[in-house]
């Protein structure tokens, strides 16, 4: 997505409950190089090559009575190298 002139990758995370691991917590280490490789190939075979980009993570939590709790968290990780 895009939001002014960033370039915005979006991981949506749903747990039907949090008894384990809330699904925020559920975007590792391992997750996020996924993220960060996927984006990468992305941006080699798009136009926005020249936009800044951020990895978003919407995490859904199931509640019973269908009260599930949502939490965007903007700017969730950013990649260790700076070829991006």
């Amino acid at each position: 997505m895009r939001d002014a002139e960033n370039l915005v990758f979006v991981e949506v995370r749903y747990r039907h409950g949090s008894c384990f691991a809330r699904a925020d917590a559920t975007i590792d280490a391992r997750k996020q190089q996924k993220l960060i490789r996927t984006g990468a190939m992305f941006l080699t075979t798009s136009n926005y090559a020249d936009h800044p980009v951020r990895f978003d993570v919407v995490a859904i939590d199931g509640r019973p009575g269908g009260t599930d709790s949502i939490v965007w968290i903007r700017d969730a990780f950013r990649p260790r190298d700076a070829c991006f």
